[in-house]
């Protein structure tokens, strides 16, 4: 003989939202946000991460319409709250976007200034394939340390920076995993002093 448990239907109804939230939840989604369900297609790039480098250092100064055709993704507007520079810098984001090399560009931050000369600031955070300090300093040479870890998050770096014709360009590796790099932040000459970096 077997049991079989029975539910009215308006109850089965009732149950419904509670069993989507509960598989987005499981799954790893955020059924607040739905952010991870826009994130679940991933644009996959031919470039590696020292070309797409290369390239964006080229499109400075950083504009929107820019950053989204090196990526082929839409970047879309983010909490000013987060990685502040000015109150009065848009910020925009996007992502995942997956490269050539293994390299996952996990968040594509770029903050834009209310004036046109403003050339931007633009910080990728990335996982997928390591990379090593040694790799960034065989391309990079010398790297001065411009930022280090003050003990209150996991997700602190140390900065180790190069100075480039058109500005500095830094590389974050966060206390949580700090032998692979985590982030790279572009400074452009003439931007207002930024605040934070990663």
């Amino acid at each position: 003989m077997t049991n079989t448990l029975s539910c009215p239907n308006s109850v089965k109804r009732a149950l419904l939202p509670v069993i989507a939230w509960l598989a987005m939840a499981l799954s790893g989604c955020n059924p607040a946000s739905g952010k991870q369900l826009k994130d679940a297609e991933m644009n996959q790039l031919p470039a590696t991460l020292w070309q797409t480098i290369d390239t964006l250092a080229k499109q400075i100064p950083f504009k929107r319409a820019k950053i989204e055709r090196v990526f082929e993704t839409k970047l879309f507007v983010g909490d000013p709250r987060e990685f502040v520079i000015q109150p009065s810098f848009e910020s925009l984001e996007g992502g995942p976007v997956g490269l050539a090399d293994g390299v996952v560009v996990e968040m594509i931050d770029l903050r834009v200034g209310p004036e046109d000369s403003d050339p931007g600031f633009l910080v990728l955070r990335v996982a997928g394939t390591c990379i090593n300090l040694d790799e960034v300093r065989a391309r990079y040479g010398t790297l001065a340390i411009t930022d280090h870890p003050r003990g209150r998050s996991l997700d602190e770096v140390t900065a180790f920076t190069s100075n480039e014709p058109w500005g500095k360009l830094s590389f974050g590796f966060a206390v949580r995993n700090p032998d692979c790099l985590s982030g790279v932040a572009f400074a452009p000459k003439g931007l207002k002093e930024v605040t934070s970096r990663f």
